[in-house]
């Protein structure tokens, strides 16, 4: 195996081991929400997220250093004013997106959970026709076999019973997820994304933290009880997972990234059945499949594309949806 090949498997391991840390984070979500609400989830494990990033940040900018002479850290005004913007932007979406998703998955499975929100992938291109951009066809044929594979996941057969309230979240926090995309996509060019990670997490946990002071009464019992799950998403999924996405994705094919990533949803069936023993049907597995093929579908490149593939500059596809719930 040569030394390109090589580099290939490592980057694409690590681009699956970071889709299975935020596919195992909605099986620990679950488990949050037994003890504590959903604002005081995404406060407390923001703010750990915040801090776990300021080391990241710094050896982010010391490895640029070496490599190129100079860093992605703001230096004029505008700049900074530019970064600060486009964190309360992005974060306060992302805030919205992961209460929607946070309420949710109390009342559904983590299989469901994954693979709704799974479906902001498709969402993402629809949403953006608003803003002037063109929808490739396929897209459109995605939505359809996403549909039917939502109604085999979430609906009993012959009927529309069996939809229910947490799995309707889902669908809002999945929308809520393509917008904070869209709000990135307009502000990030030029920025440190690692930075603005931290900015829009920053502002996810000051809003999350009145959120809980005015609608929530968090207890020491439940804080105790949570502090795993809290703790393994704020520096697993929002710290190292995050990094290990960036790691990864730098000169990876972005064909083979986008596949990588779409194992969130996977993994997230998977973490239910084996830490919370939830188990799906012959039905549901039907549906879980129809929608992961219409998710890869969707981030799979059009045959000219796919011609230029290793010309591509890989960016930040994939965000982490199933870590910032």
């Amino acid at each position: 195996m040569n030394m390109r090949k090589s580099a290939t498997v490592t980057k694409t391991l690590l681009l699956v081991l970071t889709a299975f840390i935020w596919g195992v984070t909605f099986s620990f979500q679950s488990i949050a929400t037994k003890y504590v609400g959903t604002y005081t989830y995404l406060a407390c494990r923001s703010w750990i997220a915040v801090l776990f990033l300021i080391p990241v940040i710094r050896v982010s900018d010391r490895i640029r250093l070496k490599q190129t002479g100079s860093s992605l850290a703001p230096v004029t005004m505008q700049q900074k004013r530019a970064l600060w913007i486009a964190g309360a932007a992005s974060g306060a979406v992302l805030c919205m997106a992961s209460a929607f998703q946070q309420t949710g998955i109390a009342t559904t499975t983590t299989a469901k959970a994954s693979f709704i929100t799974a479906m902001y992938v498709i969402l993402v291109p629809i949403f953006s026709m608003f803003l002037g951009k063109k929808t490739e066809r396929k897209i459109w044929f995605c939505v359809a076999v996403s549909i039917v594979g939502l109604y085999f996941l979430c609906f009993k057969a012959g009927s529309l019973e069996g939809f229910g309230g947490g799995d309707a979240l889902m669908l809002c926090a999945a929308a809520g997820f393509a917008i904070q995309i869209l709000v990135i996509d307009h502000f990030s060019p030029g920025l440190d994304p690692v930075r603005l990670s931290q900015r829009q997490v920053l502002f996810q946990g000051v809003i999350a933290t009145v959120m809980m002071l005015v609608l929530e009464h968090p207890t020491a019992y439940g804080l105790l009880h949570a502090a795993v799950s809290i703790v393994f998403a704020g520096v697993l999924s929002s710290g190292v997972a995050y990094t290990l996405q960036i790691t990864g994705q730098k000169g990876l094919n972005p064909t083979i990234a986008s596949i990588a990533m779409c194992l969130e949803s996977v993994f997230g069936a998977i973490g239910g059945w084996l830490i919370l023993g939830q188990r799906l049907s012959g039905r549901e597995i039907l549906g879980c499949a129809l929608m992961f093929t219409a998710i890869v579908l969707a981030q799979l490149p059009t045959l000219p594309a796919r011609k230029r593939a290793g010309q591509i500059q890989n960016t930040d596809i994939h965000y982490e949806q199933g870590a910032q719930s």
